[in-house]
């Protein structure tokens, strides 16, 4: 049996009635038009649905919807200012961190929620932060020297 609930998605409210069993995946991309998040694995291993719930990197397949209502989510979608890329999403594109893409919007999400938790983090503290994120196209150098130039330190 469905349930309504309310999610407050990128600072817009939506109201979705799903199965309780739905992840927050699912509901983000199916029911909310919201595809940047991706299903890599579908076990939390890979990273790539990763989403911030206020202000902590989650992984987005491993999380109930229902669990969701009255928290502050943020999508890759939501990174945007405007109609602006973010600094971050600018170093990324700058430092060509970008490969296929898959893995980008996880990477994107976890690097925003060190930098909200730590702006400036030192090389050794970026990796443990992508260390859930796994990448097959860059061999993360030009991902980690992407955030490093958000930070504004010498690396």
């Amino acid at each position: 049996m469905k349930q309504a609930i309310s999610l407050s998605v990128n600072g817009e409210l939506h109201e979705v009635e799903v199965h309780p069993h739905r992840t927050l995946l699912e509901v983000l991309r199916e029911e909310i038009g919201l595809t940047g998040a991706k299903e890599g694995c579908g076990r939390g291993a890979c990273g790539s649905c990763t989403v911030l719930v206020d202000g902590q990197a989650v992984l987005a397949c491993m999380t109930l919807a229902i669990s969701m209502e009255g928290k502050d989510i943020r999508t890759v979608e939501g990174l945007a200012e405007g109609q602006e890329l973010s600094p971050l999403q600018e170093a990324f594109v700058e430092h060509g961190a970008i490969q296929c893409g898959f893995c980008t919007p996880g990477m994107l999400m976890s690097s925003k929620a060190l930098l909200l938790e730590n702006p400036h983090p030192k090389e050794k503290e970026i990796r443990k932060a992508l260390s859930g994120n796994y990448c097959r196209c860059t061999g993360y150098a030009k991902i980690i020297e992407a955030i490093v130039a958000v930070t504004g330190d010498p690396k």
